[in-house]
């Protein structure tokens, strides 16, 4: 039955584990947690100072275009900040990226030293994204 829900004829292709990967950063006096969840072609980014989920934003390669198409799911469409997040980190991986960035706007550098940390943590754990 399994098989058949899936659109399977038969043989199951093997499905990889989810990948949960957690680091933290004091950046500029605040406390910013990440969550990695490492996916089948991609990757869900949670950034946050408290457990909230107030937006959520999809970026994915584009065979027309270099640069990746990307929109907000969920939250404020007048922030852009984890749209042109997840569309900076799909050009980077080439891979699908969710990303949820929950921190208050209110310093512009913030978001630039919170991307500084992700790709840091990219470089010394790629097997995480």
């Amino acid at each position: 039955m399994e098989a058949v829900l899936n659109g399977d004829c038969g043989a199951q292709a093997p499905v990889e584990p989810i990948v949960v990967h957690d680091f933290s950063e004091k950046i500029l006096e605040q406390l910013v947690h990440f969550h990695v969840m490492k996916l089948s072609g991609g990757f869900f980014l949670w950034i946050g100072s408290s457990p909230v989920l107030s937006n959520l934003a999809l970026a994915v390669n584009s065979k027309y275009d270099s640069m990746p198409l990307s929109t907000l799911v969920l939250g404020d469409t007048s922030d852009t900040t984890p749209s042109s997040l997840a569309q900076r980190l799909t050009k980077k991986t080439k891979k699908q990226v969710f990303v949820s960035y929950n921190l208050p706007v209110t310093d512009s550098n913030v978001a630039l030293l919170v991307e500084n940390r992700i790709k840091k943590e990219m470089e010394l754990h790629p097997d995480k994204f």
